[in-house]
């Protein structure tokens, strides 16, 4: 997908326009060959630089060449809509040209450009190239945040429901959990590194405003880096405590049926012995033997039961 932006100083609103102008920003989005040819007609920036950017493996750094700059970050994005916390991270690349265009490249469709797509955020112009490069620095840096704070409180919600569980399905919804957190805590180290060669101010023009904007970046990605340890830890140590917090439980279950077999054993067993071809002497004659039988067996029940209980074993 190829959609081309601009606006201007004296402009709210961001407008796609159909052809490739001085100072726009191109988003590619898992580029076709023809699209990227179509880029390569206006620009002259390596092709390379464009394709590397399409490989999910690809790591956030920073690549410097005659006509342009390469910034690849890492980018949180929802994996499957119908699970929650199921997050993946990949490439987000941002081509910065010296022919006064900002190139976007990625696989998935970024939630964080979306903002700068329907001009929701201030102060955005698509002719200043680096303020442009670090609010989207900014954008990703919230979004992990925000995102871990739903990963938190979903931890909080499996808390309450793993006390009382019997069943995996909780232990394998923190396990989809810490997935997430392990790839978003590589992902911000990762991208922390490219923001500290950034504020070096070696690789772009950094106005004061921009280096503001910049040591925000750096410490909210350092914050989500603090949130998703902690989280991490907090998680790892739920899962071993509450998985023995579930066996247990299937313990208790377990004994409460061994107790309630002994207690119904008993009147199983007196039918039996009073059911076998035997003289049962005045019992056997007596009108109201079926009600005697059945008393005894319920009060044998009840003392076996009485025993178990004080024995904590019913």
């Amino acid at each position: 997908m190829l959609k081309i932006y601009k606006n201007e100083l004296d402009q709210k609103e961001t407008k796609e326009i159909q052809a490739i102008e001085e100072n726009t920003w191109i988003n590619l989005v898992n580029p076709t060959k023809e699209e990227i040819s179509e880029v390569l007609k206006y620009i002259s920036v390596d092709e390379d630089l464009i394709t590397k950017v399409l490989d999910e493996e690809e790591l956030p750094r920073i690549e410097k060449t005659e006509k342009a700059t390469l910034i690849v970050i890492d980018g949180p994005f929802m994996e499957d809509t119908n699970i929650k916390n199921k997050y993946k991270t990949y490439p987000l690349g941002i081509i910065i040209c010296e022919d006064l265009h900002i190139i976007t490249v990625s696989l998935k469709d970024f939630s964080i450009l979306k903002d700068f797509e329907e001009g929701k955020v201030s102060t955005f112009y698509t002719y200043k190239k680096t303020r442009f490069l670090i609010q989207i620095l900014l954008k990703t840096a919230s979004t992990y945040l925000k995102a871990l704070k739903q990963v938190n409180e979903d931890i909080h919600k499996k808390e309450k429901k793993l006390v009382s569980s019997t069943t995996n399905k909780e232990l394998l919804e923190l396990l989809n959990i810490e997935k997430t957190l392990v790839y978003f805590l590589t992902s911000l180290k990762a991208n922390d590194v490219v923001l500290e060669k950034l504020s070096k101010g070696n690789i772009l023009d950094l106005y004061e405003e921009d280096l503001e904007l910049l040591e925000d970046t750096v410490i909210e990605n350092k914050q989500g880096i603090e949130m998703c340890s902690i989280y991490r830890e907090i998680l790892t140590s739920m899962s071993e405590t509450y998985g023995t917090i579930i066996s247990n439980n299937l313990n208790v279950i377990m004994k409460f049926l061994a107790g309630i077999t002994i207690v119904l054993s008993i009147p199983t067993m007196i039918s039996s012995f009073l059911g076998m071809n035997v003289p049962l002497g005045n019992l056997g004659t007596n009108p109201l033997a079926f009600i005697y039988i059945c008393f005894s067996s319920l009060i044998l029940s009840l003392i076996i039961a009485y025993i178990l209980k004080k024995k904590d074993m019913l």
